[in-house]
């Protein structure tokens, strides 16, 4: 027989299990006393054997968590004895120590049989305090875990909300609409009017009184500078106000003017009063409000809309430097792209769509001025590139084919020639497309175009009853590209008749070609689209006609210029006419800044120039 087997047959090998097992172990008699306790039951119930053998179990140890006795009816640990069943299991209950403390346990009893009869019970139990604390930790933590996740979707929810397209208002609408209810029975917040500085609530949601909520949107009443002095500090401070209904009893209290109405007519006792500002900029303050039965905001809660608080200041300062940014982008284009002269009967109108991902500014343009010799010149171009470097080199270019044209008459080709050589050797500017032409012909017509076209996009006529063709002579080379390549490449001027009362279109690629649309497809659609206008807009505006052609074409992606010329009726504005003349032309009919005016522009009373002059006077538009 081995030695293992003959230490289990050993009398005190039992007695060793129990005294070595790490979990406490006593048993009862028939009436529920304890006959027996291990060494680890001493130890939990901080009891001797001595003071345990021959004692009601139940009195002496059985308690509920406070410590208050447990009515033996109630004692599930003494069933088995009563006839129960044999087993029973618990966590829900305590002992007693000596020192009058509890110790939370995990018990099993089973009835005890000796020799075939009944003995007792053997209830076998272990301190589940430690079991518990981890359960609670495990608990606390996925509680944290949670209310961590909760705050980062609504914080996601947030920025996604502070991010859309909508107005400032819009945002903060949609803002209070997330806190309440998840920070506060009622919302609010009230910036700073950019046009008049006063304060104006801009959205309140109180879902238990909507109506009251959305009477007190609007500007706030004009503050005492007491009041006003704490709103200041207020919409300063680094850190959200805590504000209770209490202080704001009194009518002199700092915020009694912006915050006691809101309190007034919400309800609730506590409020965070959260200050939106980036940047040394103050815009306003964010009120989240806790009516009565919600509890008082955490610190947690308070660092919460105090980071919502921080991203809205960005927002609101990320907006006010794009409107800045964009308000002296959009003024410099305007100095930039020229105002159109009124020449005669002739009238002119001209558009200028930037690019949807630049700045307002880029290097397409359209040009319209008189000449030395009293024709009129008509310019589209467009310089690589749509930010404020290409909008320098279109000024540029622009500006040295407005001299060259001024310095050397005609013909067109010459002049395109002169302005590759000058791009080349005094610029940096990159290559440019362009069309330059000359509205020839007496007063009253016949008129006559006479071009040249640098790689752009051909002119389009359109004749009164919708007829279209595209001027596709006069083609050559980019500006910039001939000279730098010693290519010895010309432009031939080009001639064409132009129609009593058909529009002339020049226009950059912008206008007919995307991403989405090739320039051929975009090409074909602005023909039709002009066609189709020319028949059914006879008598109107060349303004009105612009509008209504962009409307249809929706340009996306490039900027885009458009310069439309529209020629009068035969004979109209010759010597002795005596037909009214058309509408004035609009000193809105180009995106110019419109306190500028177009040099040398002549007017319908205006002196007929020197017929002597070269012996050109046939070929100067009528004055």
């Amino acid at each position: 027989m081995s030695a293992a087997g003959g230490a289990a047959l050993d009398p005190d090998f039992p007695r060793a299990v129990l005294h070595g097992l790490g979990t406490g172990v006593f048993t009862l008699d028939a009436d529920g006393r304890i006959t027996f306790v291990n060494p680890w039951a001493e130890r939990l119930l901080g009891r001797s054997e001595a003071e345990l053998l021959g004692r009601d179990a139940h009195d002496l140890l059985h308690r509920r968590a406070d410590g208050a006795a447990v009515p033996r009816e109630q004692c599930r640990m003494r069933m088995p004895l009563a006839g129960g069943r044999s087993v029973e299991e618990g966590r829900e209950e305590y002992f007693l120590r000596s020192d009058g403390s509890t110790v939370p346990i995990i018990w099993t009893t089973t009835s005890l049989v000796v020799s075939g009869r009944p003995a007792g019970l053997v209830v076998v139990f272990s301190d589940f305090g430690p079991q518990r604390a981890a359960e609670e930790r495990m608990a606390a933590h996925a509680a944290a875990l949670e209310a961590l996740t909760a705050r980062l979707n609504l914080l996601a929810d947030v920025s996604s909300v502070l991010m859309s397209a909508l107005d400032a208002s819009g945002r903060m609408r949609r803002l209070v609409r997330l806190l309440v209810p998840e920070l506060g029975d009622w919302a609010s917040v009230a910036l700073c009017s950019q046009r008049t500085g006063v304060l104006e609530r801009v959205a309140v949601r109180c879902p238990a009184h909507p109506r009251r909520a959305r009477r007190l949107q609007g500007a706030l009443p004009l503050l005492s500078s007491g009041a006003r002095a704490a709103v200041e500090r207020v919409m300063a401070a680094d850190e959200p106000v805590l504000l209770s209904a209490e202080e704001l009893r009194d009518p002199d209290a700092p915020l009694a003017a912006t915050h006691g109405r809101l309190f007034e007519r919400l309800g609730g006792h506590t409020a965070v009063v959260v200050p939106l500002r980036a940047r040394r900029n103050h815009y306003g303050m964010l009120t989240v409000g806790r009516a009565a039965g919600s509890a008082a905001p955490t610190a947690a809660e308070v660092r919460l809309l105090s980071d919502i608080g921080r991203r809205v200041g960005l927002v609101l300062d990320n907006a006010r430097l794009y409107q800045e940014q964009r308000n002296v982008s959009e003024t410099m284009q305007r100095q930039l792209l020229a105002p159109l002269p009124q020449v005669d009967h002739l009238r002119m109108a001209a558009r200028y769509l930037p690019a949807q991902s630049a700045m307002e500014i880029g290097g397409d343009w359209y040009d319209a001025f008189l000449l030395s010799d009293g024709v009129m010149a008509l310019v589209i171009g467009d310089v690589v590139g749509h930010d404020l470097q290409a909008a320098a080199h279109m000024a540029e270019v622009r500006n040295m084919l407005r001299a060259l044209a001024w310095d050397h008459g005609k013909p067109p080709s010459l002049i395109m020639c002169r302005l590759d050589e000058a791009v080349t050797n005094t610029s940096d500017a990159p290559m440019a497309t362009l069309v330059f032409a000359r509205i020839e012909g007496p007063e009253g017509g016949p008129w006559r175009l006479n071009w040249v076209n640098a790689g752009h996009p051909p002119p389009l006529l359109v004749t009164r009853d919708g007829g279209t063709r595209f001027l596709t002579g006069g083609h050559g080379p980019l500006i910039g590209m001939s000279a730098v390549l010693h290519l010895g490449l010309s432009w031939p001027d080009a001639y064409e008749d132009l129609p009593p009362e058909s529009t002339l279109l020049l226009y950059t690629d912008g206008l007919v070609e995307s991403r989405d649309r090739p320039i051929d497809l975009g090409m074909a659609k602005l023909r039709h689209h002009a066609s189709v206008l020319s028949r059914r807009m006879a008598g109107e505006t060349v303004d009105a006609f612009c509008d209504e052609l962009l409307e249809r074409i929706r340009p996306s992606g490039d900027d885009a210029a458009l310069l439309a010329l529209h020629l009068p009726p035969s004979g109209a504005g010759a010597p002795g006419d005596r037909e009214p003349p058309p509408p004035p032309q609009s000193r809105y009919g180009s995106p110019a800044a419109p306190e500028r005016s177009a040099p040398g522009s002549v007017q319908e009373d205006a002196p007929v120039s020197d017929p002597t002059r070269d012996g050109q006077d046939d070929e100067a538009p009528g004055r």
